[in-house]
């Protein structure tokens, strides 16, 4: 479906036991959002329902069994299951866990199929999503194995979009992983990403390096000299514009992250903790790299409020716009490259 003025997002509606369905429910109770989205909850009715009364919404669910049924200017759901679901705010469950899954498989099928055009996904919890049939550490892992591309995990927000070389990974295995190789895929796909999916057209890179003070010239190691140093000067020579390593400690408190168009960490937490205390909540988790666009808020499935009527919904709100907004460049980039390809041939 390749339709920029209409464009359909599906969402997974994450733990049933944790602020997912809550923070779903408070986005789309202002109609002006389907002014810019056609939405597509992959759960069931009876479980949507279910949310609705418990948290007082006013939504009107338009429900469909398959995207013949698709009702523009509506919240739909699409049922991925028949059977009752009991929902028991704030505790870990196995059998919630499931249902996450069938609504992940549900949505990215469809995204697959191109029955909606992007993909937001509300939290899980990667604990009880395990089972024989699905070993995967989150939502990017199971999605890098679905969708074409080099998969990233991507933080973003309108003026901080922070990168990672490594994401769930052990700090004792950082280093291991950090290769030639990997650096070089990494920045070469947050390189195209920041060109399609941000319209940014030469991009400026920062690298932070693997060791404290990267390495204090080979005193706290020797990995940032031996392996970093030597692969961003490779790429800086094929001509992107990537700058690094910097310490870790003092980038962000010195605002030198305003002068770049993205930051790439070595590590989950170096990267994470900087982007979550400056982005306050209203951040974005972003897979770059797929061949299709799939978003998330921030945060978790959040237990200790489930329930209550106290989540905040403005991160779920920032993905979807931000996986509007980025389907849009994208099909706008695309566009221009086939009308380019197509003057050249003439």
């Amino acid at each position: 479906m390749k339709n920029e003025e209409n464009i359909v997002v599906g969402i997974s509606i994450g733990d049933l036991n944790g602020i997912g369905g809550e923070i779903i429910l408070k986005t789309f109770e202002d109609n002006r959002v389907l002014e810019f989205c056609t939405p597509v909850v992959f759960a069931s009715a009876k479980t949507m329902s279910f949310l609705k009364n418990h948290f007082k919404s006013k939504i009107n669910f338009h429900n469909l069994n398959n995207f013949g049924q698709l009702a523009h200017g509506k919240v739909n759901v699409f049922n991925c299951w028949n059977e009752p679901v009991k929902i028991e705010f704030g505790k870990e469950d196995q059998k919630i866990g499931e249902f996450a899954i069938k609504s992940l498989r549900a949505a990215t099928n469809a995204l697959k199929k191109g029955e909606i055009n992007a993909l937001v996904t509300a939290p899980i919890n990667k604990s009880n999503i395990q089972s024989k049939d699905f070993k995967f550490p989150g939502h990017t892992d199971f999605l890098a194995q679905e969708l074409d591309g080099e998969s990233l995990m991507f933080m973003i927000t309108e003026t901080l979009r922070v990168g990672l070389f490594t994401d769930h990974v052990p700090v004792k295995d950082i280093v291991n992983h950090v290769t030639e190789e990997l650096i070089v895929k990494k920045v070469n796909t947050i390189y195209e990403s920041l060109k399609k999916d941000f319209r940014i057209s030469k991009p400026k890179i920062a690298v932070l390096g693997i060791n404290p003070h990267t390495g204090d010239n080979g005193v706290i190691g020797k990995e940032d000299d031996e392996v970093l140093r030597p692969t961003l000067k490779k790429l800086k020579e094929n001509g992107k514009l990537v700058f690094g390593p910097y310490a870790a400690d003092s980038f962000f408190g010195s605002s030198n992250y305003t002068n770049f168009d993205a930051i790439i960490a070595t590590y989950h937490d170096q990267g994470l903790i900087p982007f979550k205390t400056l982005s306050f909540g209203q951040g974005v988790n972003y897979t770059a790299g797929l061949s299709k666009v799939r978003t998330s808020p921030d945060h978790g499935t959040a237990y200790e409020i489930a329930g209550k009527g106290q989540a905040d919904a403005g991160s779920f709100k920032e993905a979807l716009y931000a996986a509007i907004q980025i389907y849009k460049n994208r099909f706008d980039y695309e566009q221009l490259t086939a009308n380019a390809l197509k003057k050249k041939q003439q």
